[in-house]
């Protein structure tokens, strides 16, 4: 195998691949990237058993063949190497990488050995925004579960049907649904699928140069392809909660408050519930103010008001500030946010529109 590829667009290949290695297998086949040379082009493979990156990058390839070469070693060298052609040449379980007047000699392994690139059929498929579909992960992937024993919790649900795109996310504590109108390719029929929110967010990340994306499904795979990558992953089964249930259908009280306001009185008052998570919000309608508080015993309390647009009665509720940082953060390109209670032991429902609607249910903690 030999062939030259240029130094930067060899960096922006590998940025991609070794988001599909495996970190700590015992197997270091799995450690490493599978490179193929092809005439004029090679593609670099990756994979960790659950997930599956391959791209392709324009090269000149004199000749053809394929190696594995340890992922982190090959990337830290590229990284350090000048602007330039960047050349690689394989005998007998060695690659010589040549750029200008740097060298390097790397043991390979035998390519036979690395695991063949999943073949798919794919049963459903549709053309998706990059764009809006990156800013609508942003806002559901952090509430999805970390715990591995309920592995449905740890996806999103993604759906799509007459140009609206939704996404819901639980991990049992709150809930997160953004919903967006877009032109769709391919969705006459609704599209649904439960894809890990790691895989979503780590595939728009990827894909953040590109303007649209293919995603497809099949019983046991969901496949990602954009420009000259493809992300096959394996599709989470069984049945996403039936989240609608939990929506009230009408609400005691309603306060709407800046998101810039809000975040900052957030972050001063949570100073003091290092210990204790919760933060009161105490909301008064006929002074259209919320107070917000928290205490620890070894430290003392703060307080600090802000002005708010309420409707409905007065009423108190507690809630886990870490939550509802979150909430804030996903809502911070909207300039408002509107709170909805019951009363004090039902979820509260933060509420943002704008290109894309937001809605997050938190149960409350006791005060």
């Amino acid at each position: 195998m030999k062939f030259s590829v240029s130094q930067s667009s060899l960096e922006r290949a590998l940025a991609v691949v070794t988001k599909g290695m495996a970190s700590n297998s015992t197997l270091p086949i799995l450690s490493g990237i599978h490179i193929i040379a092809r005439p004029g082009a090679i593609e670099l493979q990756t994979t960790n058993l659950t997930i599956s990156i391959r791209h392709s990058v324009a090269a000149n390839v004199e000749e053809e063949g394929e190696t594995v070469v340890a992922g982190k070693t090959l990337q830290a060298i590229v990284k350090t190497l000048s602007d330039a052609a960047v050349s690689f040449e394989s005998r007998d379980h060695i690659v010589v990488i040549a750029c200008e007047k740097s060298r390097f000699r790397l043991n390979t392994l035998d390519a036979a050995d690395f695991p063949e690139f999943p073949s798919y059929t794919l049963e459903r498929s549709i053309e998706l925004p990059c764009a809006l579909v990156g800013a609508m992960v942003d806002k559901v992937y952090k509430v999805t579960s970390k715990d591995t024993s309920r592995p449905i919790l740890s996806g999103v649900l993604l759906s799509v049907h007459e140009n609206t795109i939704r996404m819901v996310a639980t991990d049992s504590y709150r809930l997160a649904v953004c919903d967006s109108n877009t032109e769709t390719s391919g969705a006459d029929e609704p599209f649904t699928a439960i894809v890990a929110g790691s895989t979503l967010h780590d595939v728009l990340s990827l894909a953040s140069d590109a303007d649209s994306m293919m995603m497809g499904t099949n019983e046991s795979q969901v496949v990602f392809s954009f420009g000259a990558t493809t992300y096959v992953a394996r599709r989470i089964e069984g049945t996403f909660p039936n989240y609608k249930q939990l929506l009230p259908s009408s609400c005691g009280t309603s306060v709407t408050v800046d998101v810039e306001t809000l975040s900052a009185a957030l972050r001063r008052v949570s100073v003091i519930a290092q210990a204790n998570s919760s933060v009161r919000f105490d909301i008064d309608v006929e002074g259209e103010v919320m107070r917000l508080s928290a205490s620890s015993p070894d430290q003392g309390d703060s307080t600090e008001t802000v002005p708010v647009r309420a409707e409905g009665e007065s009423m108190s509720i507690a809630l886990n500030y870490h939550y509802v940082f979150d909430c804030v953060n996903a809502a911070a390109t909207d300039s408002q946010l509107t709170l909805e209670l019951q009363n004090t032991m039902q979820p509260g429902i933060f509420k943002s529109y704008g290109q894309i609607n937001y809605l997050y249910l938190l149960m409350p903690v006791r005060m």
